[in-house]
């Protein structure tokens, strides 16, 4: 299995030139992907008056988000990776496809991106509510773990296929449109219930904002364990040990 990949990396990682554009990236990414999930459910909210939301905003939601999450991939790829996700990092860390100190850099740059993508909507919108992700009546916190473990273990399933598997070939070139596509995918089966984050980053900056925590850790235990499962798995199953060198730290 690859745990002979997994490092810590060396001190100076977190300031060299690679490392901080690396973050830099990650930090825009993030912040255009929630600016325009997130903004696609105020601007809903505003339409509507705030009223619950219905079938068409679900699937309003789903669209923004799989647009969004295509293009975020996309301008961040060549940089960092184009992660915009703690638990896709936290996938490829225990993977070996990063270091612990290049990912939690990542992590910064991405709660950071999502805060500020939070605080400019609340401004350029007059002030209104970024509503933090909540459990809809009837949804325990275990069932809203298991339904965040399982989406986000497609997702990042769907990113090691696509993005880190060295067979990929041409596939590789759709990546982000298939990333896209599952996160919009599992919007459509989770939003009506936790909200479908898959993403503790696009959790984070809504709570920040607007300073509501409850239930906050489910949004970083389900992905971190989906993200982790699927980074694992795929990398010791259909990648396997020793049949790869270990792929650049740019790399998903």
């Amino acid at each position: 299995m690859p745990i002979r990949n997994i490092a810590v990396g060396h001190v100076g990682e977190a300031t060299h030139p690679d490392a901080l554009r690396a973050g830099l990236a990650e930090f825009f990414s993030t912040l255009i992907f929630v600016f325009a999930g997130e903004g696609s459910g105020m601007a809903f909210s505003k339409l509507t008056d705030g009223a619950a939301n219905t079938p068409s905003g679900l699937i309003a939601a789903s669209i923004a988000h799989a647009f969004a999450l295509f293009v975020a991939v996309s301008v961040g790829a060549n940089i960092s990776g184009g992660h915009v996700n703690p638990a896709v990092t936290f996938g490829a860390f225990l993977g070996g496809n990063i270091t612990l100190l290049r990912g939690i850099l990542y992590w910064i740059a991405q709660l950071l991106g999502s805060t500020v993508a939070c605080l400019l909507l609340k401004f350029a919108t007059g002030g209104l509510e970024t509503a933090a992700f909540g459990l809809s009546a009837g949804v325990g916190v275990w069932q809203a773990v298991v339904l965040e473990i399982v989406m986000t273990f497609g997702l990042v399933y769907t990113v090691y296929a696509t993005a880190v598997d060295p067979k990929k070939g041409s596939l590789g070139t759709i990546a982000p449109l298939a990333i896209g596509f599952i996160v919009g995918a599992n919007i459509l089966i989770g939003g009506a219930f936790d909200g479908a984050s898959m993403n503790p980053a696009v959790s984070f900056g809504p709570a920040v904002v607007s300073w509501s925590w409850e239930n906050h850790w489910v949004y970083w235990v389900g992905p971190l364990i989906g993200g982790g499962l699927a980074g694992v798995i795929y990398e010791v199953i259909f990648i396997g040990y020793g049949t790869h060198e270990q792929l650049p730290t740019t790399d998903y």
